[in-house]
């Protein structure tokens, strides 16, 4: 059997299977339904395999399951069902051994596992949301990060994760905002080529590596009204120049894996549109992975969008479209076999989809190496290592928003007392954002928490805490005491925003001590999140008036949002002393929430996401076109804070912007430097911003984009220079055919600390050579 040989290229092991397998086993390729149904943990830590699952895999009719190790209230795998790192991987290989063993072919499973912030499995390390990763601007940063969830999930027997997700935001009314790296196309495809490096690695057969999938294709952010899986109004050029960019970059990285959309461009749902699957991904950008559905897809071509009639119709049209796998298999497992028997499809159709995924079987080894070591999962997945990635990366990706006559950072010396207070101050999940496993109380390091252990002795006579209200609902009976909180304190830390957390059953809490209540009673006050759409950006519940009711006694306040999707709240802009936003800063944000409130680390988070005065502006992402107007009657059209934006505990100064060469051709380049001095009095990090505005163009341009970055370090009164290689692809633009052209003319490079605060130079591209 020629394709046994560990030694024979991946693509003759396939068409040697190939010919060797039925119809019904192809099919079962194409086919991923739930891992965690297929089994029921039993005393100490074992499993028992379901009858369906052992009587589908001898038949041949599972190729891949999905979130086998995953864990959240879906699922309905807790802490106390679900199954330790090590005991998943035991899981994992037994699973894996009946697949291996009594299937006629031995073809082993395909475990795929969600990965956005780190493996949604009991015990793995839950790092910052995408959109606090987003800020820290640090691509070198999320790189170690993908490898290290590589590491955990593949450790258990995972071998492909549904991430990165390289949507680009429209509307932050979106619920699923927080998984998304913001709003730009330059910054998201920087960091889909890390992700992709990070998470595949050297070589797919590495002990380490797992199968990236660049999700969801495509326009899925600029969704209508900013709900989700709502139809995207957008043209062809905004669609290849924005939301199409970064899937290319992470195309030629080598991603090996793609889920298109739930939503429909121009009246064709992605997950049957043959020009943009076939088409552009594969015959246009040469994509040699397979594709898999997003959850029920299928299902929404003939019960949803209505361009099917049944379920036969569906599959066939997102087979022929390019679909390899469905997520779920409800459709490809119940209706291929109904569809070929109809003439629907063919048995090539079976054969290049199969094919496909049975390549990255070989490729990732899983024929040759098909088990994994419990020993290596318990050592790797949540390591001391891992944690404090986790919280470098949070306090990277901190911003600082407000910081009005130096109210932080904050002193650790003296005797002053500090309020916590809020909502969020000391709820462990709702620091941890949307697709997180459930996790034990001790692995979370809150707001509060992290404030008591940087006090260390001192934090029993220092910190008084209370939660105040709700993130949801009109309670007022938490204010007394956190009035009373904060009339001992000197000042006062206001933990306020949302949640994505779903109900994990852990109760609630007590508004007037903010002790747990464990009533039976589980409730979830998710107001972000996937399908948690929203009409506005305020503060839910009473959370503005318990900040106002504070504020009245005169204290100063340094608010701290956690939270998915920006805040609009002109009365806390306006009358906080600081504001901190701090995205969903995973299990160890509420240390590097204290490391930057008390000083030690200086913020250094920059804003990939315009946050409006006002929800009647949206949308307010930076690169909009000239012609988009200046005003309203009630406000100009500028957000409260600018893509890009971001205070320090220093200063820092940009000065002489100069070009090696004035003058190129269109295939010629440049180098922009700049010099950036830190003017203050304490070290810190600055992200220096190129943008680039065509003066003149045949098609209507932004008036800035981005086009570089870098993170600076410099001690006081240190300067240095900051330089970007500039060349066609920062230039060019689409012309009327849609082909990348530099058109000649004037273009002004913009460097500056944000988009709105910048220092220029002219450059001319000529029509010849110069």
């Amino acid at each position: 059997m020629r394709y046994k040989d560990a030694a024979g290229p991946p693509a003759e092991r396939v068409k040697d299977l190939l010919a060797r397998m039925t119809t019904e086993e192809k099919i079962g390729q194409l086919t991923q339904p739930f891992g965690w149904k297929m089994y029921e943990k039993q005393q100490g830590g074992n499993i028992a395999l379901s009858a369906e699952f052992q009587e589908q895999v001898r038949k041949g009719a599972i190729g891949s399951l999905y979130g086998t190790l995953r864990a959240d209230p879906w699922t309905e795998v807790t802490l106390e069902n679900g199954l330790s790192p090590a005991e998943g991987a035991r899981a994992v290989n037994e699973i894996q051994r009946f697949a291996v063993e009594e299937s006629r072919l031995g073809i082993p499973i395909l475990f795929g596992e969600e990965c956005s912030h780190g493996h949604m499995a009991i015990g793995a390390t839950v790092f910052p949301v995408p959109l606090l990763i987003g800020s820290t601007w640090n691509v070198p940063l999320y790189e170690e990060m993908c490898r290290a969830v590589a590491l955990e999930t593949r450790s258990q027997g995972g071998a492909a994760t549904y991430s990165p997700v390289l949507d680009v935001v429209r509307d932050p009314r979106w619920g699923r905002t927080e998984e998304c790296f913001g709003e730009d196309p330059y910054l998201i495809g920087e960091l889909a080529t890390a992700s992709v490096q990070g998470l595949q690695g050297d070589r797919l057969d590495g002990e380490g590596s797992l199968i990236a999938t660049l999700k969801h294709f495509v326009a899925y952010g600029a969704s209508e009204g900013g709900r989700n899986a709502g139809p995207a109004h957008i043209g062809k050029r905004e669609l290849h120049e924005v939301d199409l960019y970064p899937f290319r970059k992470g195309v030629e990285a080598g991603a090996m894996s793609i889920m298109p959309a739930y939503n429909e461009i121009d009246g064709v749902p992605c997950t049957s549109n043959d020009e943009l699957l076939n088409g552009l991904l594969r015959e246009e950008w040469g994509f040699d992975g397979f594709i898999i559905t997003d959850c029920g897809a299928i299902n929404m071509l003939a019960w949803g969008h209505d361009v099917a009639k049944d379920g036969a119709e569906a599959s066939a049209m997102s087979l022929k479209a390019g679909i390899d796998m469905e997520m779920s298999g409800a459709m490809f497992g119940v209706h291929l076999q109904e569809a070929l028997e109809q003439g629907l499809i063919t048995e090539a159709d079976l054969d290049r989809a199969a094919g496909r995924v049975l390549e990255a079987k070989f490729k990732l080894g899983l024929f040759d190496r098909p088990y994994v070591d419990p020993a290596a999962a318990e050592r790797i997945i949540g390591s001391k290592e891992h944690r404090e990635l986790a919280r470098e990366i949070a306090r990277q990706g901190i911003v600082l928003l407000k910081n009005e006559a130096s109210a932080l950072p904050l002193s650790k010396a003296g005797a002053g007392k500090i309020a916590v207070i809020g909502p969020n101050a000391d709820n462990s999940y709702n620091q941890l954002g949307d697709y997180t496993s459930p996790q034990p109380r001790e692995n979370i390091v809150t707001l509060l928490g992290g404030i008591r252990e940087a006090l260390g002795d001192d934090a029993a006579d220092r910190v008084l805490y209370a939660p105040g209200c709700r993130i949801q609902g009109d309670s007022r009976e938490g204010f007394a005491s956190a009035l009373a909180a904060a009339e001992q304190a000197d000042v006062v830390v206001l933990a306020l925003g949302g949640s994505s957390a779903r109900d994990f059953g852990e109760g609630t809490i007590d508004l007037r001590t903010g002790a747990s209540v464990v009533s039976g009673l589980a409730q979830s006050e998710m107001e972000c999140g996937e399908g948690i759409d929203r009409t506005g950006l305020h503060l839910m519940g009473v959370q503005l008036e318990l900040a106002q009711a504070i504020h009245k006694l005169g204290k100063r306040l340094i608010v701290v949002y956690i939270n998915g999707r920006p805040i609009v709240e002109p009365w806390i802009d306006e009358h906080a002393d600081a504001i901190v936003e701090a995205w969903y800063p995973g299990q160890e944000g509420g240390a590097a929430l204290a490391d930057i409130l008390f000083g030690d680390v200086n913020p250094s988070g920059r804003l990939t996401i315009s946050v409006p005065k006002h929800v009647g502006q949206l949308p307010v992402y930076y690169y909009g076109k000239r012609s988009r107007g200046k005003r309203y009657l009630e406000m100009d059209v500028k957000p409260r804070y600018p893509f890009g934006y971001g205070l320090s505990y220093t200063t820092f100064e940009y000065s002489d912007v100069t070009l090696s060469s004035e003058q190129i051709s269109a295939d010629g380049e440049t180098v922009a430097t700049v010099k950036v001095t830190n003017t203050g009095t304490a070290a810190g990090t600055e992200t220096v911003q190129l943008y680039v505005g065509d003066k003149v163009s045949s098609i209507t341009r932004p008036a800035k984009e981005l086009k570089g970055f870098a993170r600076v370090a410099l001690e006081p009164g240190e300067t240095r220079e900051v330089s970007f290689t500039i060349g066609r692809e920062h230039l060019q633009m689409l012309d009327r055919n849609l082909l990348p052209v530099v058109e000649p003319g004037e273009f002004e490079i913009m460097v500056g600390r944000h988009v709105e605060d910048v220092i220029g130079a002219t450059l001319v591209v000529s029509a010849e050579e110069v």
